[in-house]
């Protein structure tokens, strides 16, 4: 039975709804926010988006089929059948359409303020939009930034998102801060940045929550590999930590320790990269604290 206190609604069992594609093969999207946030002890609600064969990258020819014209019906059996959600949880959404929709859906299954959404502004890496993007899908996407109390763009898509050039050079402290305050300037409370690089030869997540101005930095050791779906997993294990009622400094600190660590296991290996991190020798981890004092305010 779903149980309020005050605005805060509290499933016995806290109930996501994750608004993401389902890649059959390749670990990814919701083959990795599925397993991460159950072990977490999450239920998680899948909305696919669309299914494919593989995910996209390093497969050719593989089976992809959209769903855009059924998430509206599949939302509103949900929505009849009176299910409440401590969570909307979105990533990769494959046109403005979607987007469309998306924002729709979250208006129909929002029930209290305090519901958390987390939006995963899924658009590029590495300076560039995905193949599937373009310049009015990027615009699109503020709009549901919007709306979300958190979002975790890497530093591409923050630069997208911003409408400003993708800097290849490592960031000061200073330019880190100007990111995360323009960021929230669209919106958000809560703003994480994955995947920057620092002046001192650091890579850090960094993070920015605007009720209380603090901003901090959590630095990970990369290995030199990049694994498709370490994002979703980054994301959701926050996702999780947030629902456990973490602070985002340790909810960062988890997921930035968690995602290292499982590209680290994955690295001893060898395995091609496209087959994504091997999460299945690190999800008992997550039944465990994985933080430490590991951040630094800015």
């Amino acid at each position: 039975m779903l149980k309020y206190e005050g605005e805060a609604m509290c499933n016995i069992i806290p109930r996501v709804a994750a608004i993401h594609d389902l890649s059959g093969f390749g670990r990814c999207s919701l083959t990795v926010i599925i397993p991460v946030l159950s072990t977490m002890g999450i239920q998680v609600c899948p909305l696919p988006t669309a299914v494919l064969s593989t995910h996209t990258g390093g497969f050719e020819n593989f089976y992809f089929n959209d769903l855009t014209d059924e998430m509206d019906a599949y939302a509103k059996h949900w929505k009849e059948l009176d299910l409440q959600f401590d969570c909307i949880y979105t990533g990769y959404l494959g046109s403005i359409k979607q987007v469309d929709i998306v924002l729709n859906i979250i208006k129909l299954l929002k029930s209290v303020e305090k519901q958390l959404i987390v939006v995963d502004p899924v658009m590029g890496d590495d300076g560039e939009l995905y193949s599937t993007f373009t310049v009015d899908m990027q615009h699109k996407m503020r709009e549901l930034v919007h709306i979300g109390n958190i979002i975790t763009p890497n530093l591409t898509e923050a630069a997208f998102l911003l409408n400003k050039p993708y800097p290849t050079e490592p960031l000061d402290l200073k330019e880190i801060k100007y990111y995360l305050r323009a960021l929230s300037e669209l919106g958000p409370d809560k703003v994480v940045i994955t995947s920057v690089k620092t002046v001192n030869g650091q890579h850090c997540n960094a993070g920015y929550t605007k009720s209380t101005d603090t901003y901090f930095i959590v630095p990970y050791t990369p290995v030199p590999a990049s694994y498709p779906g370490t994002g979703d997993i980054f994301a959701s294990v926050l996702t999780g930590c947030l629902l456990k009622h973490d602070t985002l400094t340790n909810a960062v600190i988890s997921a930035s320790n968690f995602a290292a660590m499982a590209s680290a296991e994955t690295y001893k290996y060898r395995t091609t990269v496209r087959e994504g991190v091997l999460l299945e020798t690190v999800l008992p981890v997550l039944t465990q604290r994985i933080d430490s004092k590991n951040f630094e305010i800015i």
